[in-house]
């Protein structure tokens, strides 16, 4: 991945398929332990389906980032514009292409729209609390942990089949300006 030259995009309705094999590829099941963002041992089932996609995809108040490669996409993320803030979320980066740098050039490339197009003076996000070496490598790009906490959504079959009973999410921030 680190030779093809990569492009940023805002994904359209026949992006849908490509990217949810991509998310699934990146958090669930046996192809996504070659990279590290698996959450295969927290979480079966589901990442994302179709329609969740596509809901992003068709937001107005923001865009679902495509990174391609050789015109093959290779990373997504959403951006929700939030007035004054952004909200970063669906962040994936094919397995195979992970360990390069593709996820901190995504990760800026995000940053950059939320600040440039939007006037975005922070960025959010929610990361599973148990995700350690995710919320680090967050914290070595500068998001700050905040403490604050929600719960991980059980019994909504869409966001997975969780493995454990101590999920919950926390909230990370960054400052753009």
């Amino acid at each position: 991945m680190s030779s093809a030259k990569l492009t940023f995009r805002a994904a359209t309705k026949a992006d849908v398929p490509a990217l949810v094999a991509l998310i699934e590829r990146a958090y669930r099941g046996d192809e996504s332990r070659a990279g590290w963002t698996t959450e295969a041992d927290l979480l079966g089932g589901q990442r994302t389906d179709a329609g969740m996609v596509a809901a992003v995809v068709d937001d107005a108040s923001g865009r679902l980032l495509v990174g391609e490669a050789d015109g093959v996409p290779v990373a997504c993320c959403q951006l929700e514009n939030r007035g004054g803030h952004a909200y970063f979320g669906m962040f994936a980066v094919d397995p195979g292409a992970q360990g390069g740098g593709l996820g901190r050039r995504v990760l800026a490339e995000a940053e950059r729209v939320a600040r440039e197009q939007w006037g975005a003076d922070e960025m959010r996000m929610t990361v599973i609390t148990l995700r350690a070496e995710l919320i680090a490598w967050y914290e070595r790009r500068g998001y700050v942990r905040t403490g604050q906490t929600q719960p991980f959504p059980y019994g909504d079959e869409r966001f997975g089949l969780p493995k454990r009973d101590d999920l919950e999410f926390e909230h990370l921030v960054k400052k753009l300006a």
